[in-house]
């Protein structure tokens, strides 16, 4: 038994279904029922447990070519997509839309937005119920899942790692970046498009922790040949420290790079 990560729009939920049988694989598009009707649903991944599993969610069948050939057309989510933007400009919301998802069965209709704080969309939800005659459903999304859908080039030159192959968002902290010692570099210069600190700073930050595990702790004293001082830095790829030295025989303090491999160096 496996638990299958699916997901039916890149905004939305992932859902944690328990599953025995069919081999499925990783990006494979499912038919599944729920609530809110049938949709289609892609395999973002594949875990031996979860904490939580939609117990409500079940897989019918791997998707047909006839399946993928009947779901709603990009002609129809863009129609959509203008009415959903044309009565929110009439109703004065203060939300941006970015999405909308129609079900596979094209029972229930999901509008994605962002917005800065909560909306009130009640008479919006009854315009679009009166138009379209479905279930329709507003989902507020992170700045981060709109950079995911419109994608734009990262500092790096490359596209955004969201739109090209991450499935789930992580946790991005300062402490990565500080970790990095790439937090003095300022705010600017270690967020990504979306505002929020760069998904990349993830990535290499448990190498990053296993080298400032093996430094000598900052504001050690340290005696190197002969000359007393203390550690103010590290360099953690270079794998060096910066040590101030105290003053001698009238001479001023100084600080010098040293290499912490310099005697295997020499051997």
């Amino acid at each position: 038994m496996a638990v299958l990560q699916l997901q039916c729009a890149p905004w939305d939920k992932i859902y944690n279904v328990s599953w025995e049988g069919s081999n499925y694989q990783l990006q494979d598009c499912l038919i599944i029922a729920a609530d809110f009707g049938q949709d289609l649903a892609r395999v973002l991944d594949i875990v031996p447990e979860a904490t939580e599993l939609d117990n409500d969610v079940q897989i019918i069948r791997k998707a047909t070519a006839e399946d993928l050939v009947a779901m709603p057309t990009d002609q129809e989510r863009q129609s959509a997509w203008r009415y959903g933007y044309d009565q929110i400009k009439n109703l004065s919301l203060d939300m941006k839309l970015i999405d909308v998802h129609y079900t596979w069965d094209r029972s229930r209709l999901t509008f994605a937005f962002v917005a800065n704080g909560r909306v009130d969309f009640r008479e919006l939800v009854k315009e679009l119920t009166n138009h379209f005659n479905k279930n329709i459903r507003l989902q507020q999304i992170g700045i981060r899942d709109e950079s995911k859908l419109t994608g734009d080039i990262g500092r790096c030159g490359r596209d955004l790692c969201c739109r090209q192959y991450l499935t789930k968002f992580t946790s991005v902290t300062g402490d990565m970046a500080e970790t990095q010692q790439l937090a003095s570099r300022g705010s600017d210069r270690i967020s990504g498009n979306c505002g929020r600190l760069m998904c990349c700073l993830s990535y290499e930050v448990e190498g990053y922790q296993e080298k400032s595990g093996k430094m000598p702790p900052l504001g050690a004293r340290v005696n190197v040949d002969g000359r007393k001082g203390e550690i103010i830095s590290h360099n953690l790829l270079k794998e060096s420290v910066n040590v101030r030295f105290d003053p001698e025989k009238g001479e001023e303090s100084f600080v010098a790079e040293i290499d912490l491999n310099r005697h295997k160096k020499k051997n």
